[in-house]
């Protein structure tokens, strides 16, 4: 019944390819869109096409069948070599697929994407683009204001075909264990990009206040290149710290902030996994992007960010001292306060 709402040609779509070629946190911020997908196209088969990083997010995402991992020239160009051999070689993976739905940021255009696909036969192409025209895609979506949430516009797009959505909020798979016995705090400081990373002695400063106020652990998070600056974090939190970074998978990552009583993150794609398992989060979020694109919305959250004239940059490099995140530490613990007060009251009145 569900599938009657499509239009024509994609009720018959049984090979489903579907492309996002960013991050983790993009890639987790689909999950409405695949869930409702699979809804509408139960029997269909769904592979997920992303980044080598992003595609570490299928292990969160139940409705994915397959994962084809790929770096694609027209996303990392001058730092990938021109290889025509290898762009071939991925017109040949994209072969045999019913359809392919284009997923972008606000920013990105899906025209390389789908010339490959259409090189490669796909007969449908579904996706949204700033520069309408042409024949690469076969449904072509005029782009949405750039102001709109990132789910939004995923959404936004499957719905131009007819596929129904019935919960818009995000969602992930993780595993039902506990990491850690007892109460604690994630604290997540770091990202991979220099511009969106609070102060991490400060963030230690304000974790370890948080513990002396509630009684509860730090636990310490994030890949394993990130121990080479750890160690002011580490020190100031002392025994109130459980450090496990590097020592958890995504899966176990999400479990982990999933049965946490509260999460410190920089806008990243913790902050995405927070709003799925909607565990109240305190987020440092640069001046590099507007927070309605991106903003956790089914969480109990609170962004915090000092107002710049440069807002929202897109830098990767802050040339500001990143004012944006001058934040003193007792910002976050009142902040934090606030949410776990709101948190418990919410809970007492459900």
């Amino acid at each position: 019944m569900k599938n009657a709402v499509l239009s024509h040609p994609w009720t018959s779509v049984r090979n489903l390819l579907v492309m996002r070629l960013d991050n983790i946190g993009d890639v987790i911020m689909t999950s409405p869109a695949l869930r409702s997908i699979k809804a509408n196209l139960p029997d269909a088969k769904l592979t997920l096409m992303a980044s080598p990083g992003g595609s570490i997010a299928a292990s969160l995402l139940p409705w994915v069948d397959e994962v084809l991992t790929w770096r694609v020239l027209w996303q990392d160009f001058g730092r990938l070599a021109f290889d025509p051999a290898r762009e071939w070689e991925l017109v040949e993976k994209l072969r045999g697929f019913d359809a392919v739905i284009i997923f972008t940021s606000f920013s990105q255009s899906p025209h390389p994407a789908a010339f490959m696909s259409c090189l490669a036969g796909i007969p449908l192409r579904l996706g949204e683009s700033k520069e309408q025209g042409g024949m690469m895609l076969t449904d072509e979506v005029f782009a949405a204001p750039d102001e709109l949430h990132q789910v939004e516009r995923n959404l936004r797009l499957i719905e131009s075909v007819g596929f129904e959505v019935h919960d818009r909020s995000l969602s992930i798979q993780h595993p039902n264990i506990k990491l850690i016995d007892q109460p604690y705090i994630v604290l997540n400081p770091w990202t991979s990009c220099q511009s969106r990373n609070y102060d991490a002695k400060r963030f230690a400063i304000a974790a370890q206040q948080l513990a002396k106020i509630t009684g509860w652990k730090i636990v310490v998070t994030g890949v394993e290149k990130d121990r080479d600056r750890a160690k002011i974090v580490l020190d100031i939190l002392g025994n109130d710290c459980i450090d496990l970074i590097g020592k958890t998978s995504l899966p176990e990552l999400a479990a982990l902030i999933a049965n946490a009583k509260l999460m410190l993150s920089n806008n990243t794609s913790t902050m995405h996994i927070a709003d799925a398992t909607r565990t109240p989060s305190v987020i440092m979020f640069a001046g590099t992007e507007l927070e309605c694109q991106w903003q956790p919305r089914d969480c109990s959250a609170r962004l915090l960010r000092r107002p710049t004239p440069c807002h929202p940059c897109y830098a990767f490099q802050c040339p500001y001292d990143l004012e944006c995140l001058d934040i003193e530490p007792g910002e976050i613990v009142r902040s934090s306060l606030e949410l776990l007060e709101e948190s418990q009251l919410c809970l007492k009145l459900r």
